[in-house]
């Protein structure tokens, strides 16, 4: 009999990609036997995926990759859903096939906070990128029936600090999904100019604040230039998002 520790270890091993002979080998155990706790067992993959869960394991308060957690809440409040429903929670964001690097930013926050696999599955111009795992719901408490915009969005206390010391993450993940970097074209007595700026819609008045608040983290100047849409015109304050979050890929 094998201490559970070691039972443990095998498997985060494995959830995090590991193949099962690199795991048996990195402990010292016949193959035979990490396959079977790895694979012949049903619960083996869930008590895996609890081993990922930052808001699961004891003693730990934070995820590994800040960063990434803070820019996939972005993008989930912006384009993603969270079906809880199944009998395998799935965690779906949509993105445009127009811009592939999106695609794969998406796969590696993912991977980074929880996923041990994710599918991309196309659909008439995008592509959801997905995720099965119990324990998505842990990390996105603002999942919930209905559309977004038509209920309250609130971010927990622990995600408000992540997203404190990240701001430029998660406003990267919000522009990433619901906003753009455009080139805005005006004409001033006769004389043209064009100028770079930024653009994030939602109807969500909740997830519309939720920018302003970490457009403010970053010291970002912003307006609403409609009353679902906010725009960020100002050099210095373009200049600083050209840093967090830049063009999309």
């Amino acid at each position: 009999m094998y201490p559970p520790e070691i039972r443990a270890r095998v498997r985060a091993l494995h959830l995090s990609g590991w193949s099962i002979a690199e795991a048996a080998r990195s402990v010292g155990l016949p193959y035979t036997t990490v396959r079977h706790w790895c694979r012949d067992r049903p619960e083996s993959r869930q008590q895996a995926s609890a081993l990922r869960c930052f808001r699961c394991r004891p003693g730990v308060d934070n995820p590994t990759d800040p960063g990434a957690y803070a820019y996939l809440l972005g993008l989930y409040l912006g384009d993603g859903h969270l079906v809880t429903t199944a009998r395998i929670p799935v965690l779906r964001v949509y993105c445009t096939t127009s811009w592939p690097g999106l695609i794969d930013a998406c796969e590696t926050a993912m991977r980074a906070v929880l996923a041990n696999s994710v599918q991309r599955v196309r659909k008439q111009g995008c592509v959801a990128v997905q995720s099965y795992g119990l324990h998505w719901p842990c990390l996105l408490p603002q999942h919930g029936p209905g559309k977004k915009h038509e209920r309250p969005i609130v971010l927990a206390g622990w995600q408000r600090e992540i997203v404190a010391a990240r701001p430029g993450d998660f406003a990267r993940g919000l522009f990433h999904s619901d906003g753009c970097r455009v080139a805005n074209r005006v004409t001033v007595r006769g004389r043209g100019y064009v100028y770079p700026r930024y653009l994030f819609s939602n109807e969500s008045a909740d997830i519309m604040g939720l920018c302003q608040w970490a457009l403010g983290l970053l010291g970002v100047a912003w307006r609403m230039n409609r009353p679902n849409s906010l725009s960020v015109a100002r050099r210095d304050a373009v200049a600083v998002l050209d840093r967090h979050v830049g063009p999309k890929s």
